[in-house]
């Protein structure tokens, strides 16, 4: 991909309810924001290699189709009036191809530098955002000098392709190099220094075509087996820190020129430093708890951004607890539906597998005050 200046159809257009939203992706993210378009009065055309997709079950039209197949992604920018993406691992030519034809939200440059870790970095590099100390690793023969500098533990990651703890190798002090980077998976990695954070929190913000900005308050995120298990809402961190972590997260989004949602992850210190780990530019797994816990949810917000409407509220009516249920876990879907404070949220998916994310639940509870939240800019 070229990322300078490429042909774009998008020229600021409000998108109508009415409207079309094409969403490259079938999965629980895309499902989730269907259900919110369709609230507004939007149709979902999504486009996905996968047949039964979660989204498919709720979307308008679904074209089942290779990201690369140009005849389809043809017909498909013909048949909506706006493009968004639910997870990374798309093609960055699939985007630059579509943006050519239909207003592509976030653009695909966007897409570009948050799908690869080592582009991600060095683009909060160059904005000054503080970040884990990191290395490139372009080869196995190079993970040698990298761990000298950068001391052990640490953690080896594929560049590209990651998500949910997927690519990632811890090495400790007695760890076989060529093991780690066997198992790492990847053509190239990159080096991070291991942090002894306190905890790990995230900001979720959406900035409109207009360049306002709706952003939601942090919140604790707890993993188990490098897949988040639970998130905590309202973070238990103080009021400087969140003021910090949402003032990084607004400046990430305006330098990249996000129109859309942008999830930011982060690790806190023990002298409450905040660290950016990652950047998600579309719905993430820790803003489900909006749905049920405040004025709009994160997939509303989702829309309202793509689709250059105002952005809304981002105010908490009530604390929160999201757990996912991965895997097995979902079997328990009879007792968590007998439980009066709890609500649950399936994915519609037919395979229980290790590791799958089968769906959540939130727990809410009376608002116990802080920070709500709301805050548009």
């Amino acid at each position: 991909m070229n990322p300078a200046a490429p042909k774009t159809a998008d020229q600021n257009q409000v998108i109508a309810p009415g409207g079309v939203i094409g969403i490259l992706g079938g999965g629980q993210l895309g499902r989730m924001t269907a259900m919110a378009a369709a609230r507004l009065g939007y149709r979902v055309h999504t486009f996905c290699p996968d047949r039964n997709s979660p989204a498919s079950h709720v979307s308008w039209h679904n074209t089942v189709a290779a990201y690369d197949n140009k005849s389809a992604l043809k017909a498909f920018a013909e048949s909506v009036d706006v493009v968004t993406f639910e997870f990374e691992n798309i093609p960055s030519a699939t985007t630059e191809y579509l943006a050519a034809l239909k207003p592509t939200r976030p653009k695909p440059n966007v897409l570009y530098l948050t799908q690869e870790r080592l582009r991600e970095k060095r683009f909060l590099a160059s904005i000054n955002v503080p970040t884990t100390k990191f290395l490139d690793v372009a080869r196995m023969e190079a993970l040698e000098s990298a761990v000298k500098a950068l001391g052990r533990p640490a953690i080896l990651k594929s560049a590209e392709f990651g998500y949910d703890g997927k690519g990632q190798v811890r090495i400790d002090g007695d760890m076989d190099l060529f093991e780690a980077w066997v198992k790492m998976g990847g053509e190239v990695g990159i080096l991070e220094a291991y942090v002894d954070f306190v905890r790990e929190i995230s900001v979720i913000v959406a900035r409109a075509p207009d360049g306002s900005t709706a952003i939601y308050q942090p919140v604790e995120n707890q993993h188990k087996n490098h897949i988040l298990d639970v998130t905590l809402v309202p973070a238990r961190i103080s009021q400087a820190v969140a003021g910090r972590a949402e003032a990084i997260a607004r400046h990430i989004a305006t330098e990249i020129g996000l129109v859309g949602l942008l999830a930011v992850e982060m690790f806190v210190t023990h002298n409450d430093e905040v660290l950016v780990n990652e950047l998600a530019p579309r719905p993430h797994n820790s803003g489900h708890w909006t749905i049920d816990g405040c004025i709009t949810s994160q997939f509303e917000q989702f829309v309202r951004a793509v689709c250059g409407l105002s952005l809304g509220s981002t105010e908490r009516h009530s604390d929160a607890m999201m757990k996912n249920l991965i895997g097995d876990d979902v079997s328990g879907w009879k007792e968590l539906l007998n439980d009066p404070a709890v609500k649950l949220h399936l994915y519609g998916k037919t395979e229980a597998r290790p590791g799958r994310k089968m769906g959540h639940y939130t727990r809410l509870s009376p608002k116990a005050g802080g920070r709500n939240g709301d805050d548009r800019r």
